[in-house]
């Protein structure tokens, strides 16, 4: 099928940048069809005069949490500024007369790019300037939802605004939804990919697969990463330090065959898992045996790993002592930042009545997304 990302529709581009100071928000995976950089191209045919990094770098070289901070990009000599962790200066986007938006998104409120977009639409509506999207596909495809809507008490830094864990939204379609339902009110312009559906995902596609971070290698990362990120909030290794991040997690204290048999007997579909054994070269346990279970997908349109991230933490913290939560007397424990709730900390928490609620909730977030959809 013809596929078109945002940041190929020249034309369009040139109509309302060509002249005027650029500042671009992009990393290693603001890229064209033929594997050339946004920033490069930009910075050879328009007047760009600042670039933003998220979460990871301009270049994709820093690991998770890594600081950012400013410096001149080697490849353009443009100056870089940082909009992760730290306290933003709006004289960062005085300088520019409008602000464009191209990062390949993974499609899960948790993941930090989107908020480096949210930032620049809630400061140029202060400022009077217009933003720009250069639309993606959503590798996770825009059909399924998946998780609690976060809680606004725990908005955070992985997690701001109304959003499901897995939200089924290209990033133009998240844009236009935060700046209507939070009455940001910035002028707004997204361009969209051709020939997109909300039928497509990575696998209809046929695109390269660029790794948005260090530690989503590859689609299946990505889609597991959706249940499997909870463990971040734990003593559980998330799998960070080998080959297969988010698709095996374990701890030298695990009883694998136990977790295992728990779940088969759910009666779960799309999925095995199988026991495993891995050494992590950083992170969590680095440099320790940890008895572990690989989850190998079968079917990701029936697969579910919201809720098989949850049955396996909740089914862990009642039977192993050894599991530790980050923070567990606090109700910003990082665990409840990712889950969008605190519910989980409750005593009387009842994960399959939790998820079926929380279904109930989705449908709810989906009828007011709709009039935002592009494709």
């Amino acid at each position: 099928m013809a596929y078109l990302h945002g940041c190929e529709r020249i034309d369009a581009l040139d109509s309302l940048i060509l002249g005027k100071r650029v500042g671009l928000i992009t990393n290693h995976t603001g890229l064209d069809k033929d594997l050339r950089s946004t920033a490069d191209l930009f910075s050879e045919r328009y007047r760009l005069c600042a670039l933003y990094a998220p979460e990871h770098g301009i270049r994709g070289d820093l690991q998770a949490g890594g600081r950012v901070d400013s410096y001149i990009d080697e490849k353009t000599q443009i100056p870089v500024y940082s909009m992760y962790k730290i306290s933003l200066d709006d004289d960062i986007f005085r300088g520019v007369d409008v602000i464009v938006y191209d990062i390949q998104d993974v499609g899960v409120r948790f993941y930090t790019y989107i908020y480096a977009l949210t930032e620049a639409i809630e400061r140029a509506a202060r400022l009077g300037k217009k933003v720009i999207v250069l639309d993606r596909y959503n590798p996770l495809g825009l059909i399924k939802t998946e998780g609690a809507i976060l809680d606004s008490r725990l908005w955070s830094g992985v997690g701001r605004f109304a959003l499901p864990a897995r939200y089924a939204l290209t990033v133009g379609e998240l844009a236009r939804y935060v700046n209507g339902e939070f009455s940001f009110g910035c002028e707004l312009e997204i361009l969209s990919c051709g020939a997109l559906s909300r039928n497509d995902d990575y696998r209809t596609l046929g695109l390269d697969w660029v790794a948005p971070s260090p530690n989503l290698p590859s689609y299946e990362s990505a889609l597991a990463y959706v249940g499997t990120v909870l463990f971040e909030g734990t003593n559980i290794s998330e799998g960070r330090g080998t080959t297969k991040p988010f698709e095996v997690f374990g701890a030298p204290w695990l009883r694998t065959d136990e977790v295992k048999k728990y779940i088969e007997g759910l009666g779960m579909k799309g999925f095995k898992l199988r026991e495993c054994y891995f050494t992590p070269t950083f992170s969590k346990y680095k440099g320790e045996l940890c008895r572990g279970l690989q989850i190998h997908i079968s079917d990701p349109d029936i697969f579910e790993p919201f809720s098989l991230g949850l049955y396996i933490l909740d089914y862990i913290r009642k039977t192993h002592n050894e599991l530790q939560i980050r923070d567990s007397q606090s109700e910003r424990a990082f665990l409840n930042l990712l889950l969008g709730t605190d519910e989980f900390m409750r005593n009387n928490f009842n994960a399959e009545e939790f998820l079926e609620r929380k279904k109930r909730e989705l449908s709810a977030f989906e009828s007011v997304v709709r009039s935002y959809y592009l494709y």
